[in-house]
């Protein structure tokens, strides 16, 4: 075959370091504007971006040309500085280590890009740690909860 053929959805789910909730009314469409505007730029494209005051999820098209952890380092590191020249409020801005990466089936794309919208309205309900855990044990995820949170 003489193509290198993809087409990956990826649902990236990340929060503030200690999830202190720094992602305020005032900032946080920009910073999902600006999020999906890294993808982009890393031609991931970014179906929805999102989130809630101590998190962001991202849905997107991974490229062939980027692996998956270069996507979130440069995503998280561009993101993190630029947040920082936005006020002084935003000086001691961070963002967790690590991340949850979960593919996304073509027929669920709507019903994920739905759940990235209504987090507002879902997180009165459910605080981010437990929505994760529920995220890494659908997945049927190992992990090891002492290394979870940071």
């Amino acid at each position: 075959m003489g193509q290198s053929l993809n087409k990956i959805y990826v649902h990236l789910v990340f929060s503030t370091k200690h999830r202190k909730p720094m992602i305020t009314d005032s900032i946080k469409e920009e910073l999902f504007s600006y999020l999906g505007g890294v993808c982009k730029n890393l031609e991931c494209n970014p179906i929805q971006v999102g989130g809630y005051k101590d998190h962001v999820h991202i849905l997107c098209l991974l490229s062939k040309k980027i692996a998956l952890m270069k996507l979130l380092e440069e995503v998280k590191s561009h993101s993190s500085k630029w947040i920082k020249t936005k006020g002084k409020e935003f000086e001691d801005f961070y963002w967790q280590n690590g991340y949850g990466a979960f593919s996304v089936n073509p027929t669920e794309i709507e019903i994920v890009k739905k759940y990235i919208i209504n987090q507002e309205e879902h997180h009165n309900k459910k605080a981010f740690q437990e929505e994760f855990l529920a995220f890494v044990k659908k997945y049927n995820v190992e992990y090891d909860e002492r290394y979870v949170w940071d």
